[in-house]
């Protein structure tokens, strides 16, 4: 957390240490939130044969477009849950597609990779990785996948969470953000979500690039875009 907010003052032109920033937050209590567990929605598909891990837990890609990970999660509201369903862009950690509903069935999964291919975001043989559960292994979801001339689906161990960490780690940054509470109505929950996505994780939310350093993901797409070399 200090070295976010490290990097967050120096672009806006702030020179200060980093250290003191670790001095300041330990004098005024100030920490980052401690990440609880989620409650899964992964359900076996019963009939459909699960695919193959061909990430194996390297959870990078070389350009955007080429590997994507996808998971649904809940939002509860007074009027019932609302289920939200993403698809990552390990390139950037770019939100590139994302859809709710009051359901968490296949059609839900169909709708984001769907929206994300007409974003233009995806390239041919690109990997879609995700977790078992019934929506993500639907004879839908593979039909559109074949539809779309992707190169097909990537899904990780029953159990076994890391294999689709860096969509677990979104789900909970978003609920550290906009706070996990019972929200009036679908609705509400729904433009808060939408708010945080396009707004602040997708465009103001810095992450750390190996090679370029602090980007947000808008940024991260761009420097690869313009066909920038990271620095060895």
């Amino acid at each position: 957390m200090p070295l976010r907010i490290h990097a967050e003052l120096r672009r806006l032109g702030r020179q200060i240490n980093r250290k003191r920033i670790e001095r300041v937050m330990r004098g005024r209590g100030i920490s980052g939130v401690t990440r609880g567990r989620r409650r899964s929605l992964t359900r076996l598909a019963k009939r459909a044969v699960p695919a193959g891990d061909l990430l194996g837990r390297d959870l990078t890609a070389h350009a955007p477009g080429t590997r994507l990970v996808g998971d649904v999660t809940y939002i509860p509201a007074a009027e019932g849950w609302l289920y939200l369903a993403t698809w990552l862009d390990l390139a950037t950690r770019e939100v590139v597609g994302y859809s709710m509903a009051d359901h968490h069935r296949a059609g839900l999964a169909v709708d984001v990779l769907q929206l994300a291919a007409g974003h233009g975001c995806l390239e041919p043989g690109c990997i879609e990785h995700s977790d078992r559960g019934s929506g993500y292994a639907s004879g839908e979801l593979r039909c559109e996948i074949r539809k779309l001339n992707l190169m097909g689906q990537s899904m990780g161990r029953t159990g076994f969470c890391c294999d689709n960490a860096a969509a677990e780690s979104f789900f909970a940054v978003l609920k550290e953000e906009i706070g996990t509470r019972l929200w009036p109505d679908r609705a509400t929950a729904r433009a808060e979500f939408l708010s945080f996505t396009e707004t602040f994780s997708n465009r103001r939310r810095l992450r750390k690039h190996p090679q370029w350093g602090y980007l947000t993901p808008l940024e991260t797409r761009r420097h690869h875009e313009q066909g920038h070399t990271p620095a060895a």
